[in-house]
């Protein structure tokens, strides 16, 4: 057993929290990595859920050591939570930290490396509050007491100030036809964005400054006090909201500054510069185009600012542009424009020197880390190979801290350096040894306009090319999300593999990594070429001899849930299965159901009632639901009722449509999830009814794999 393993196992014997251990949460169980039993190097859903979590990792100032958090699941109370986590550079003395029943996130160093901020949930006010501690974990103090929590923050360079995000009562009309009713539950709703992603809005986060003396925040100002607006944006925005000037006298926040019907057709948010000495506030990316301007990042010397910007109103998968500005002349220039770099930036640092940005960007069917010299732009790649790299941090002598994850194993930390990438943590070795792991094949498909596709294949553990397997087309979502070197809890293609499928992942038309164009092509063309490409995948491997043709299924969620709709009624007998999580079913319904319009009215090209519209009518003319006379194969869909990007009655009438045309379907509903299904005994039993269904129509037989001379 190695050094690593032995330190965490040894930490897994405490379970229980004894009294409010360091000003932490005390009320309930600690949850612990599991002890799970691998059998046969079979990956269960049991085994998917046992897995380390590592979703942030954060070096101190002299870059010697790295502060991480290691969420794990507890499937009998079916909650999880993260504890934070230390490690050397080098690899060497990982220790844990915390020890509560609540989750910490959002670690920051302070005090020039002496503390490390953080928040966590807090027993006494049944929110989150920020909390700091001594890198050994000792002296843990609860430094806040806001009222409604701590989202997110950042601290000032000097440490004299704290920006935080929390949430605010929205200027409510109705407040005086409801001021007598506190019983009721009904809402008044006049206008559009009343409901975001898996909640209806009845608050909104908003920006605060506070001072803070080493012991206490205090004096916390709204910087946005009487503005309707989101800040960070709904549904996902955190910490890279905010960027702290050099000198800590300004603050740079991201806002899209709309409500109502104007925000929910509108990806327009702007950076905009709160100085805190005059209170003034001005915006800086009035002139960047009408899309997303986000992750703002100052320069080491505070002289320049760095943020990724897209350019295109509404087009939510637009290039995303690396753009600096000179904060003293307010020039801005593209970095990306400069280099003629055809790809998006998807998280980005500066180097120590202040000369160059370090950046994470889809490339060709991997995320790499690359480095550009602003002086003559170029996008050189110093991390690469079959990875996807994220949360890249810049340290002195060249050094990247990240985290990297494949098909074949989840996020690690690792370091970059002079070509050389290794990893320091290794917290699912001992798990991952014991599995059975397919191997992860890249092949080149050629597609019907002459191009070719990367297409990740992944093969069952005990491949054998004499016999024949079952496969499985994978569908993504999105529409314009990557098929990299993904690791996913829910679509994993190891699970996958590990059960007697070769998995089939084409990076098809829409998705990032392939150039503008590529990506772009998508919208406007449901149903259209990015279905070609699918059925090119399947023909391609249906002429490998191991590939059972007669048992092949099609899978995916939200657009690749719309996916397996459309391509139920024009497989023409390749598929004998599908599956369907959070689709599209009826186009016109979703144009009008979904939350954030603005996606649906460019993606889709806009309103069905346009009959000028020929984009537009194509796209609605394409819909599954048309189609519904030639589906053939059993099916089975599965929602969630707190889904409001892709309602559940979209897949309940799929369901139906199904069942009354006759053919065989099952339904898996989930009152308590969204668009994912995270909890993890829903994560269990997901995956228990997805192989229990692929496995009755794709081995009949009961049997992963049949000889050749057998078929």
């Amino acid at each position: 057993m190695n050094k690593l393993t032995t330190a965490v196992s040894a930490i897994a014997l405490s379970t229980l929290v004894t009294g409010c251990q360091n000003g932490l949460n005390s009320e309930g169980k600690i949850i612990e990595k599991p002890d799970v039993q691998v059998v046969n190097g079979e990956m269960t859903p049991e085994i998917l859920e046992a897995f380390g979590r590592i979703n942030e990792a954060v070096a101190s100032p002299d870059g010697s050591k790295i502060a991480f958090t290691l969420a794990y699941d507890d499937i009998a109370t079916d909650k999880s939570n993260a504890e934070i986590y230390l490690v050397n550079t080098d690899g060497t003395g990982m220790r844990r930290l915390t020890r509560s029943a609540g989750s910490e996130a959002n670690i920051r160093w302070i005090d020039g490396g002496k503390r490390i901020a953080f928040i966590s949930d807090c027993a006494e006010t049944k929110n989150r509050q920020l909390y700091t501690m001594t890198p050994e974990g000792r002296n843990i103090k609860k430094v806040s007491n806001v009222e409604n929590g701590v989202q997110c923050f950042e601290f000032a360079p000097d440490g004299k100030h704290v920006v935080y995000g929390s949430n605010i009562k929205p200027y409510n009309k109705n407040e005086e036809i409801l001021k007598d009713l506190p019983l009721t539950s009904g809402r008044v709703v006049d206008d559009l964005m009343y409901k975001h992603w898996d909640e209806w809005v009845t608050e909104i986060p908003h920006p605060f400054v506070a001072e803070f003396d080493g012991n206490y925040i205090a004096n916390a100002v709204d910087i946005m006090k009487d503005e309707p607006y989101e800040c960070p944006m709904k549904p996902f925005g955190g910490a890279e909201t905010f960027a702290w000037s050099a000198d800590g006298t300004k603050l740079v926040y991201t806002s899209r500054k709309k409500t109502g019907k104007e925000y929910a057709f509108s990806t327009d948010s702007n950076l905009y510069l709160y100085d805190l000495s005059s209170k003034k506030t001005e915006c800086l990316t009035a002139s960047t185009g009408g899309g997303y301007d986000t992750h703002p990042v100052f320069s080491p010397d505070g002289t320049k600012l760095a943020w990724m910007s897209m350019q295109t109103p509404k087009y939510e998968s637009d290039q995303n542009r690396l753009l600096v500005m000179d904060m003293a002349t307010r020039q801005i220039r593209n970095i990306t424009a400069e280099a003629g770099w055809d790809y998006s930036v998807e998280g980005l640092c500066w180097d120590p020197d202040g000369k160059s940005i370090v950046l994470n960007a889809y490339y060709q069917g991997t995320m790499p880390i690359f480095r550009v010299n602003l002086e003559h732009p170029d996008f050189k790649q110093i991390a690469s190979g079959v990875w996807d790299y994220v949360n890249v941090q810049a340290l002195a002598d060249n050094k990247v801290v990240a985290l990297r994850h494949s098909m074949s194993r989840p996020n690690e930390i690792c370091v970059a350096h002079n070509g050389e990438v290794a990893d320091i943590t290794s917290v699912n070795k001992e798990l991952l040894s014991q599995l059975k792991l397919g191997k992860v094949e890249k092949k080149m498909v050629p597609t019907t306009d002459g191009k070719e596709m990367t297409t990740w294949v992944v093969y069952p553990s005990d491949f054998d090319p004499s016999k024949k397997y079952p496969a499985i087309l994978y569908c993504q979502g999105g529409p314009q999300q990557a098929v990299s070197q993904m690791w996913s809890y829910r679509w994993n293609f190891q699970i996958m593999a590990n059960h007697g499928y070769i998995v089939i992942c084409p990076n098809r038309r829409g998705l990032p990594g392939f150039g503008t164009e590529w990506n772009h092509q998508i919208s406007g063309d449901y149903g259209g070429q990015n279905m070609k490409d699918y059925l090119s995948a399947v023909d391609y491997m249906k002429q490998e001899p191991y590939v059972d043709s007669d048992r092949i299924g099609a899978i995916g969620a939200s657009y690749g849930g719309f996916s397996v709709y459309w391509l139920a009624g024009h497989h023409e007998g390749r598929f004998a299965a599908l599956v369907a999580h959070a689709g599209i079913f009826n186009i016109e319904a979703q144009y009008l159901e979904t939350e954030e319009m603005w996606f649906a009215d460019y993606d889709i090209g806009g309103p069905y009632w346009d009959k000028e519209n020929a984009v537009a009518q194509r796209t609605y003319e394409n819909s599954p639901h048309r189609y519904v006379n030639n589906w053939t194969a059993p099916m089975l869909i599965t929602v969630g009722e707190l889904d409001y990007r892709i309602l559940a009655s979209q897949g309940m009438m799929a369901f139906n449509a199904a069942k009354m045309h006759g053919l065989e379907a099952e339904m898996l509903v989930f009152p308590d999830e969204n668009h994912w299904v995270v909890k993890p005994q829903n994560a269990i039993l997901w995956q228990r009814v997805f192989f229990r269904f692929l496995d009755k129509y794709l081995k009949p037989d009961n049997n992963a794999s049949a000889t050749l001379a057998g078929k």
